[in-house]
């Protein structure tokens, strides 16, 4: 897929076929966060996958605290827990990791969603799930599978969005 192509096509899915995503694909998708800029290349960032289906069943209960945003998660075939260490620039870079992985699975067929991290009552709790050592930030959460659902959500027009000199 063609990176314009997989920018502008690349939606929220929520809804997830039950096939399984090989090892070696998750693995070229969580190296695309590999990839991203970081500040002063600190790359504070750690990926952990998680395909064990109680693993996502327990993980999805966790992201109910206070909201019911992640009901999906179960379904989903793998779910990456971006993390970083607490640096300056952790949340900017540990950002720019997970948009490379939600790319990255587009490109490759596999359906995502991100679910927030870093200030959600619930980041401690999901620290301590991964066993992420002391100091750890959690910055996102990204569930990936199969789409089973083919989300069209339209964007705001250029002209509505872009200024040129001053705001």
């Amino acid at each position: 897929m063609e990176l314009f192509e997989a920018i502008s096509n690349r939606r929220s899915v929520r809804k997830y076929k039950k096939d399984f995503i090989p090892k070696d694909m998750l693995e070229k998708i969580v190296d695309a966060g590999r990839w991203a800029a970081t500040a002063r290349n600190d790359c504070p960032w750690h990926f952990t996958v998680i395909t064990d289906k109680e693993r996502l069943k327990q993980l999805e209960l966790l992201t109910e605290k206070p909201t019911k945003n992640a009901m999906f998660l179960k379904d989903a075939a793998a779910a990456v827990v971006v993390t970083s260490k607490n640096t300056k620039y952790y949340l900017e870079d540990g950002s720019a990791a997970t948009q490379n992985i939600l790319l990255a699975a587009h490109a490759l067929g596999v359906g995502t969603c991100w679910i927030a991290g870093d200030k959600k009552d619930y980041c401690p709790d999901i620290l301590a799930f991964v066993s992420a050592p002391p100091g750890e930030k959690l910055v996102s959460i990204v569930s990936c599978g199969i789409p089973d659902e083919k989300p069209v959500k339209k964007k705001p027009d250029l002209d509505k969005v872009i200024s040129w000199d001053r705001f």
